[in-house]
């Protein structure tokens, strides 16, 4: 499974580029057939508390699924992501077996 990781503006640290791997790489147990993640990251003006914006983009086998989310930290909108799309990937999958 291959991550982009994509800082519109600014530079990501290390330390949130390790964060977002460890994150995302916990998506393959609710898909097997993941191809890519695409995390975009950007501060959003002007200079208020709720300016981190993460977007994740899930492509799949089975199709494309997206999460986005404005908190605090970074940290916290890629773990609101994160929880999104693995509910949002059970659901797909649930259905496919249904079928």
């Amino acid at each position: 499974m291959e991550v982009r990781i994509q800082a519109i503006h600014f530079d990501a640290s290390e330390k949130l580029q390790d964060f977002i791997q460890k994150k995302t790489a916990k998506l393959e147990k609710y898909c097997d057939d993941i191809n890519k993640v695409e995390v975009s990251l950007k501060v959003v003006k002007p200079e208020t508390a709720m300016n981190k914006e993460a977007g994740i983009k899930v492509l799949a086998m089975n199709g494309e699924f997206f999460a986005e989310k404005v908190s605090d930290t970074f940290e916290e909108a890629i773990d609101v992501c994160v929880d999104a799309l693995s509910k949002q990937l059970t659901k797909t999958k649930e259905k496919l077996r249904g079928k």
